[in-house]
């Protein structure tokens, strides 16, 4: 799920590969601002086929939060 994720960052966001890992902060680390982060979110929902609530999606700081999410599911 890591893999797929971090896909969705280079493809979709261009996030340098070097620094997307699970402990990296969304924001802080990978520059992703609340536009993207919806994006990801949007992505996610529709790769996937899911619905991510806005709650779950006001958890998501770090890159493993989103793999977590997505692996419980």
């Amino acid at each position: 799920m890591f893999d797929k994720v971090k896909q969705l960052l280079i493809d979709e966001l261009q996030v340098d590969e070097g620094a997307i890992t699970m402990e990296a902060e969304l924001s802080k680390d990978l520059n992703i601002n609340s536009i993207e982060l919806a994006d990801l979110i949007m992505m996610c929902e529709e790769k996937f086929g899911i619905e991510i609530s806005e709650d779950d999606a006001n958890g998501f700081v770090t890159v493993g939060d989103v793999v977590n999410y997505l692996e419980a599911l």
